[in-house]
């Protein structure tokens, strides 16, 4: 099936031979979808953490941090470009010269765009766009009021405007200030000093697209000098890529390699479970892992950084429980006292129901990276969730599971998602360093059957694309788990650019 010409594109692309015909195995093989057994819920896998309690784990946070190496772990190398889809949709479809826009509108019933025009004012952008109009089109004012509006939307998303549409979603303006307006990434620094900062210092970690960095790099500048003299904190920004070699085949819809006009094989990123990649070369005791869009104006900081200092606060108690039994198990004599207190731990504390008899098989299940996921009630927004899931080998666990791996078309499975409670926001403290301080090898403790098999096309032609198990889905599926209930104002990302128009992005004045 691989010629000698794809055995060497395999290895300029640094691929793996071994690697690729695994992948033709998986297209031809299929990945069976998620067994789900049952939806989490409050006392079945989530826990709420009373205030009182809540208080105590900030306090314990706050003493030990200090002594910590912290990161926060930002995924941002997404476009902006689904974030203004309806308005692509309004410049392809609407003609000015032909038709008026309360025509169009009314023909159209769309919603989201008679929010966005009735409330151009609002967004954050709106003086860049104008500047750039009186640029562009002199006779603007003259112009109707569909003109005038298919003006606006261009400036905003075409290139001879402000790009919007193949800037990342990060470098958009998210918030409107008195003297200025704030892109999520720098707002994600600012949050980054109430929760994730040590010693007077913040560390982050952005996955960036690699061809973003010069306009992160020059965001940086722009904006350090602001957010250091407004948190008194210094901020230290390391990033990378999505690295080749976690790259796919693609194949047609026969499960052969997919090639192009000059018979060359295709690879495509494999989503962001190739991550797992970038978040094993981190190195710290505790890691924050919330997705770029994912912020608040200033004003709502600090409330969102008490429910993160929550999260972490709940990662050291248990982490050193967890340490504090396998120092105990490590001794020769170990009473039945103490197993029964580290089945217990394990049950109630890490939902753990297949649990072993033998003191070593017990030090081996403490041996894992710890995550704890602030989950929020679900409001029927698209994505994962909190399940307990069935493996090939007939064990159960407590595991964040995309939409995308369940067979909907199973009446029984169908019906779980349908009683889920709780959705997963991507609020995850990580624990990444075992007892005595070294790193784990995260990739250890991915389950490699839990990817995902998607349709796409190249040129109209249909292919089939490979991602790797999703980062805080298959890719952390064998790691000890615990889920918190947060407040669902701590879950604020844009979706779409009306999203910016909702009360936690809009500072008061």
């Amino acid at each position: 099936m691989l010629t000698k010409k794809d055995l060497r594109q395999i290895k300029e692309h640094g691929l793996k031979v071994d690697t690729v015909v695994k992948q033709l195995e998986t297209f031809q093989r299929g990945i069976p979808p998620a067994h789900i057994v049952t939806a989490a819920s409050v006392g079945n896998g989530i826990e709420v953490i009373q205030k009182n309690d809540q208080n105590k784990l900030v306090d314990l946070y706050e003493k030990e941090k200090e002594s910590l190496e912290i990161v926060k772990f930002v995924p941002a190398s997404g476009a902006a470009t689904r974030m203004f889809k309806f308005l692509h949709e309004f410049l392809n479809d609407f003609d000015p010269k032909e038709e008026s826009l309360s025509k169009y509108l009314k023909r159209k019933d769309n919603d989201a765009l008679n929010t966005f025009f009735n409330s151009l004012k609002e967004f954050p952008f709106v003086n860049e766009v104008r500047k750039k109009i009186r640029e562009n089109y002199p006779d603007y004012k003259k112009s109707n009021k569909g003109q005038r509006c298919f003006y606006f939307v261009s400036t905003l998303l075409e290139s001879q405007g402000l790009n919007f549409s193949n800037l990342p979603k990060g470098l958009i303006p998210f918030h409107k200030y008195k003297k200025y307006y704030t892109t999520a990434f720098e707002e994600q620094l600012y949050e980054a000093a109430f929760y994730a900062a040590t010693r007077g210092e913040a560390h982050l970690h952005f996955t960036f697209s690699e061809k973003h960095v010069p306009y992160f790099k020059e965001e940086f500048e722009s904006i350090k000098n602001r957010v250091t003299k407004k948190t008194k904190t210094e901020f230290h920004i390391s990033y990378s890529f999505q690295k080749k070699e976690t790259d796919t085949i693609a194949v047609n819809t026969n499960n052969k390699p997919f090639r192009d006009a000059d018979e060359n094989l295709i690879f495509r990123p494999s989503g962001h479970g190739a991550l797992l990649e970038n978040l094993n070369d981190v190195d710290a005791d505790i890691v924050f892992v919330k997705n770029i869009d994912n912020v608040v104006a200033e004003d709502y900081v600090e409330e969102m950084a008490f429910y993160k200092k929550v999260l972490a606060g709940k990662l050291l108690w248990l982490q050193n429980k967890i340490f504090t039994y396998l120092e105990k198990l490590e001794l020769e004599d170990v009473d039945v006292a103490l197993l029964k207190e580290v089945k217990s731990f394990l049950w109630n504390e890490l939902s753990i129901k297949d649990i072993p008899e033998e003191r070593t098989q017990l030090m081996y299940i403490l041996v894992r990276p710890l995550r704890v996921c602030g989950v929020v009630k679900n409001t029927g927004a698209p994505g994962g969730g909190p399940f307990w899931v069935k493996n090939e080998y007939g064990n159960t666990s407590l595991q964040i599971v995309e939409m995308s791996q369940i067979d909907t078309s199973d009446p029984h499975q169908r019906a779980i998602v349908n009683e889920a409670t709780h959705f997963n926001p991507v609020d995850i403290v990580c624990g990444v360093r075992d007892c005595n301080g070294e790193a784990f090898d995260l990739k250890k403790y991915s389950d490699p059957h839990s990817g995902f098999i998607t349709d796409k096309s190249i040129d109209g032609k249909p292919l089939k694309a490979l991602e790797l198990p999703g980062l805080w889905n298959g890719a952390m599926a064998k790691w000890n788990t615990a889920f918190v209930e947060v407040p669902l104002k701590t879950f604020n990302p844009v979706k779409t650019v009306n999203d910016l128009l909702k009360p936690a992005h809009r500072p008061k004045m």
